[in-house]
């Protein structure tokens, strides 16, 4: 099946802190790391097999050539911002993140240029406007040097709507394999204690591009259902899950309930709500009946034990 579009982000970002400044770029398509570089190990490299075998020594070291530069002008950047905001100390982060949107099967291109600084948005390129959104005050200077630089908007727009594309496809074709797998994920009811919420868990699916909902009698519901984010495993695959309360709802009820997992709008699946499927941490009587007797059992071992040494012990003497 086609994943109806692929993404290519680059973002460089600069924390800087009393102790000195760390400065990191990550390359993703479609939320897959192919390229990495910090200030410390101070080269960029791949993170992918098929980008290691596409490229060679002297892409690395260009790379690393632009994000030597890059490093540079962000050490400059969180300096100017820090003024700007009448900053002395603390803890601060520059980010920049850019990249492109492609639609395989309508061909439409999206392009993406913002910067943010200590977890807000600072400034952004609009295609639509060709010039600059500045949301705070503080970057109304910015705005309006880069739009007064009309060569410079060009120069954005052109390597947003064209060159990203070109480069996003390239990637998506010799990723083909690993961008385009599909892994369905193990799927689960969990519930801490009797009056938690039911949480059905999803994990190890690849990609992304999926949708979990609980439903009642065939019908989706959200009221009592809280929907966490999809969050990246570390083995490349994603996880994710959604809870629901269900204090009020009499337990012979319960199979009425039902959680649904859908991957890329395909691949489904469907876990009925009943009692004998959620995995849980308290432990029934019968389990700790059991417990107990294993636990007297093995003291009354070593009682034993201890008393047949010390008898043989006192025997020798």
């Amino acid at each position: 099946d086609k994943m109806p579009n692929f993404v290519l982000l680059l973002i460089l970002g600069i924390h800087s802190t009393a102790a000195g400044r760390f400065f990191v770029v990550v390359a993703l398509v479609d939320d897959v790391q192919i390229a990495y570089y910090d200030s410390v190990i101070k080269r960029a490299e791949p993170k992918q097999d098929w980008m290691r075998e596409i490229t060679d020594q002297q892409y690395w070291e260009r790379e690393t050539g632009n994000f030597l530069g890059n490093q540079q002008i962000f050490k400059a950047n969180i300096e100017i911002l820090k003024q700007r905001f009448n900053q002395t100390g603390g803890v601060h982060v520059v980010q920049h993140m850019y990249g492109c949107e492609w639609d395989d099967e309508t061909a439409e291109v999206k392009g993406y240029d913002q910067f943010g600084y200590d977890g807000e948005d600072f400034i952004a390129l609009s295609l639509e406007t060709k010039s600059w959104i500045a949301p705070t005050r503080q970057a109304v200077i910015t705005k309006q040097k880069w739009d007064r630089n009309v060569a410079f908007v060009k120069n954005e727009e052109n390597y947003l709507t064209e060159n990203c594309p070109e480069w996003l496809k390239k990637y998506v074709n010799y990723g083909r394999n690993s961008l385009m797998r599909t892994e369905l994920p193990s799927v689960s009811l969990l519930q801490k204690s009797s009056s938690s919420p039911v949480s059905c868990f999803a994990t190890g699916f690849y990609p992304n591009r999926a949708e979990m909902f609980w439903r009642k009698d065939g019908e989706e519901i959200h009221d009592d259902v809280e929907k966490g984010e999809i969050l990246p495993n570390n083995d490349g695959t994603f996880q994710m899950s959604i809870n629901i309360y269900l204090s009020s709802v009499p337990p012979e009820d319960w199979p009425r309930y039902e959680c649904v997992f859908l991957l890329s709008g395909v691949e489904r699946d469907v876990i009925r709500l009943e009692k004998t499927r959620i995995r849980n941490n308290e432990l029934n009587n019968n389990t700790m009946t059991i417990l107990v007797a294993v636990a007297v059992g093995f003291l009354g071992l070593v009682v034993i034990i201890g008393f047949i040494l010390y008898k043989k012990i006192k025997g020798e003497r």
